[in-house]
């Protein structure tokens, strides 16, 4: 069941310039900052790199994207 929450105009103006440059909605660019800083706060000791490098190796999974990795 969708809720409504009341959010800043200041984060909405954010998340609609960053949203655009890196094309994702205003929504989804706040759900993404959301995950990133949910990550972070149980993880803090991931850099901010790591953590996007997982979340794009999640998805890249999640397409079928994948192949074996060579060690040395």
């Amino acid at each position: 069941m969708p809720r409504s929450i009341k959010l800043s105009d200041e984060l909405i103006t954010a998340a609609t310039a960053t949203g655009k440059a890196l094309h994702r909605s205003p929504p989804r660019q706040i759900e993404y900052w959301a995950r990133i800083g949910k990550i972070a706060e149980e993880n803090p000791d991931l850099s901010l790199g790591l953590v996007r490098d997982i979340l794009i190796s999640q998805e890249e999974a999640a397409a079928g994207d994948v192949t074996d990795y060579e060690f040395g």
